[in-house]
């Protein structure tokens, strides 16, 4: 099969309870870039049971055509399912860049399609381009442990297939009065297909930090001092309602727990408002802090490489100035 037989951009529509997930808005404003670039349809493909509805909204987000595959059998994520699903389609119907969320659900599925159809996989992208001239997509992403970038191709196989990791692409601003195309997909499912069976969902009450989804974020460095220290960051965190983030250096030293990590080789964040606290702004950490509107660093240190990216600098010991800052908001609070 020659490659030049593959044209069109698709992005899996990823899903929770009844709701499209933001990366699929976010892949839905990269694929509309990417396939404008190369002169074809973006479309999106949808699995689920009952989900026929959400068609409209993709298409709102910037999709041409949605492949809707609605099946009691795919109401719930299982591997084998959703795979020989996709794999299918993904090879009748020949798509030449195939993009997934990094999310858990992308980063089990994306290698399972990728094996299946004989391709590559760049796991993890931080950027997406395309070579117009040979018709290639360029994917980046940190590599040996976020010190260098890499640049991969697939020059050879087809479809390109690259996850994407969530926050680092913008969806574009919905058009309800956008026109597409949602095409049904034909599911058969053999038995080897149904080896796992969902008995019950059951939620795990446990304590989260979703850096991701959040719109305000406290984060601390190795200038907070020692991992007790933390506490002046977690009592401002609690005032604000924000998340608690860390850089690396203090993740690697045993300080807080690696879900609390931003930055390349953490999660990429894009908050209205991130506080940096004792982080001296290492490039890794700032690539994953870029899409925060505000970006307010506390440093000791005038010549901090953070203040060069922050829209507010303040230069002084974090420790007197948070707990100041907190005092300020309980102030501010009792007084409504």
């Amino acid at each position: 099969m020659s490659i030049q037989e593959y044209r069109g951009v698709w992005v899996l529509a990823e899903h929770r309870e009844g709701e499209l997930r933001r990366v699929t808005f976010e892949l839905l404003g990269k694929g509309r870039e990417l396939a404008d670039a190369l002169g074809v349809a973006l479309a999106a493909i949808l699995l689920g049971s009952g989900v026929g509805e959400m068609s409209r909204k993709l298409i709102a987000y910037g999709a041409d055509k949605v492949f809707l595959a609605d099946h009691p059998e795919l109401e719930h994520y299982r591997t084998d399912t959703y795979a020989r699903v996709v794999a299918k389609e993904v090879l009748d119907r020949k798509p030449e860049i195939f993009i997934v969320g990094a999310t858990y659900l992308g980063r089990d599925l994306a290698p399972r399609v990728a094996q299946r159809l004989n391709t590559g996989l760049t796991a993890d992208c931080t950027g997406l381009d395309i070579d117009r001239e040979q018709r290639l997509l360029v994917q980046t992403r940190p590599a040996f442990g976020g010190n260098l970038i890499a640049t991969i191709v697939t020059p050879e196989h087809r479809p390109q297939i690259a996850t994407v990791r969530p926050r680092v692409m913008k969806p574009l601003a919905p058009d309800p009065a956008r026109e597409g195309e949602v095409i049904a997909i034909p599911v058969r499912l053999e038995d080897k297909d149904l080896r796992v069976r969902v008995l019950a969902r059951v939620k795990e009450a446990r304590d989260s930090v979703n850096l991701e989804e959040a719109e305000l974020i406290v984060a601390g460095g190795s200038g907070v001092g020692a991992p007790e220290r933390f506490k002046v960051l977690e009592d401002l965190a609690r005032e604000l309602g924000a998340e608690l983030g860390a850089s690396r250096d203090v993740v690697d030293a045993g300080w807080i727990s690696s879900t609390h990590q931003v930055g390349q080789t953490g999660k990429t964040v894009s908050p209205k408002l991130y506080l940096a606290c004792g982080i001296s702004g290492a490039v890794q950490h700032v690539a994953g802090i870029r899409g925060s509107e505000v970006i307010v660093a506390i440093n000791s240190n005038p010549e901090a490489a953070i203040f060069q990216v922050a829209h507010y600098a303040v230069v002084g010991d974090l420790h007197q100035i948070v707990p100041a800052l907190t005092e300020k908001l309980r102030q501010a609070r009792s007084h409504g």
